[in-house]
This record gives structure tokens, sequence and C-alpha cells, in this order.
């Protein structure tokens, strides 16, 4: 992985309708990183709210992501983050030299209950968690 050019590396999380996988990818960074990890969250076709089955999911790791809503994706947030990670959902970002793209292949929640959301959000915790690894972060004592 690429070392951030600052001290505080940033993270952008694509997914097209930046209302599941890619929402409760920012919130686990931002709650286990606080603030040593710039957080961005975007999709390229944004839905009009954050699919309520997520909300509800992240409630249960004690993560209110209620009052966020879904972001277009921009040039300038994709040349403004260290790591860019796509959710598996065939979104193409623009590619700018000495970023690092990754991509998590994950399952979509849309249109799924809680139940199926429940798998989703913990593998994606896990992912965060290791990334967080990756990126020499120390995580905060919060824990999900």
């Amino acid at each position: 992985m690429s070392t951030p050019a600052t001290d505080r590396p940033s993270v952008l999380f694509v997914c097209v309708h930046n209302a599941g996988r890619s929402q409760m990818a920012a919130a686990f960074l931002t709650h286990l990183a606080a603030d040593a990890v710039e957080v961005r969250s975007a999709g390229s076709a944004p839905a009009d709210t954050v699919n309520p089955a997520v909300v509800e999911a992240m409630s249960e790791s004690g993560i209110d992501i209620s009052a966020e809503t879904p972001k277009i994706l921009t040039v300038e947030a994709v040349r403004a983050s260290d790591v860019v990670i796509t959710m598996g959902c065939g979104d193409s970002c623009p590619v700018f030299p000495g970023k690092t793209y990754l991509d998590w292949k994950l399952d979509d929640p849309a249109g799924q209950g809680v139940d199926a959301v429940r798998p989703i959000r913990d593998e994606i915790e896990t992912r965060v968690r290791t990334l967080l690894a990756d990126l020499g972060v120390k995580r905060s004592s919060g824990s999900a």
C-alpha cells in the first residue's frame, strides 16, 4: 500500500448507490480510527436514502448511521484520497498516480432484510480492521 502524503491517511469507499456497503465501511472506519483517518464515501448513482436494513444492522453494532445521506462520486474526492476502495459493484473511478485502488467483492444488501445484511456488515468490519492495520493506524479504544 502506498504511503499517504500526510500523517493522516484518507480513504474513499465507493459503491453505485452509496446506500449500503460503502456507508457501512465508512462508518466502521470512522468508528474504529476516530480522527486518525479521513473517511469519505460516495456513489456514481447515489440513492435518496441509506438502506434501512443497513441502518438497523449498524445500530446493532452500536453505530448510528441514520443521519447519513448518499453522496455523488466526484473526481475531487478521488484526487483527495490516498486509498480508493470500490465495493464489488462494478463502479469505475478516475485513476490518479500514487493512489492505492482496492476492490472488495461483497454481496449487495439492496432489497435485503437485516438478516441478510448482518453477514455483509461483519465481513466489512473485518476488512476495515485489516485496512487499519495495513495503513499502520492504531485503532481507537472504542469497539464495534
